[in-house]
């Protein structure tokens, strides 16, 4: 009776039938590692509970998935457009936070073929390559010559050109990308994408701007990202 309540209503007589205890050794495996990965990961690393909670339970999941579509073909190509839709929708998430779902689904998917001990010697050498890494603190030197100019005018100022001469004069390139309202339709918001010539031209093409957008606000920081099309 036990046998059967294991056994997939779908089965044919010769196909193979996963064990229970192996089943729960596979799962608790992937579980430890996916614990040890998530360890290394928070190592240094600013994350929150709901990030280490996934990158815990992911081997364990992807291990599960893999067992059950094990030798079937339609099935597996299913799992594998599945995979292809997910989509996080929350904050895109870091270089590094997504290298960690592909490696803990890798561990996973090692595990959920039965490799266990590939599984085991995967995760160590990723995982001290990782911890290493986080110790040395690799840094990118030098300066980021591009940039994201963000310029409030009054709404009675034609932005179309009255910066160009300005822009023209202290970066290589520049290009509005973003206009919006603000207060109610009295201020205007410009997002420039820009090359800065010269750093050291910065603050001096700051105070030429506040001169033309009467003293308002007026933001210069790291080329943003973002996808502004609807």
């Amino acid at each position: 009776m036990l046998e059967k309540l294991f056994k997939g209503i779908f089965d044919g007589e010769q196909q193979q039938v996963i064990g229970v205890g192996i089943f729960l050794l596979l799962v608790g495996i992937s579980i430890v590692l996916g614990l040890v990965l998530a360890l290394i990961y928070a190592c240094k690393n600013k994350t929150t509970k709901s990030f280490t909670m996934t990158l815990s339970m992911l081997p364990a999941l992807v291990c599960v998935v893999i067992m059950m579509v094990n030798g079937n073909i339609g099935a597996g190509v299913a799992v594998a457009g599945a995979f292809s839709l997910i989509r996080f929708r929350s904050t895109p998430g870091t270089a590094k936070e997504i290298a960690s779902i592909f490696l803990a689904m890798a561990v996973g998917l090692i595990m959920g073929m039965g490799y266990i001990g590939f599984a085991v010697l995967f995760t160590i050498i990723l995982g001290l390559f990782m911890f290493c890494l986080n110790f040395i603190g690799l840094k990118t030197k030098g300066y980021c010559k591009e940039k994201t100019l963000k310029i409030t005018i009054p709404e009675d100022l034609n932005y179309t050109e009255v910066f160009d001469s300005i822009l023209t004069k202290y970066t290589k390139m520049y290009e509005l990308i973003h206009i919006k309202t603000t207060n109610l339709g009295s201020l205007f918001k410009l997002t420039y994408n820009v090359t800065i010539k010269d750093e050291k031209s910065e603050k001096a093409m700051i105070d030429e701007l506040r001169l033309r957008n009467g003293n308002l606000e007026i933001a210069l920081m790291r080329q943003e990202n973002k996808n502004y099309d609807l």
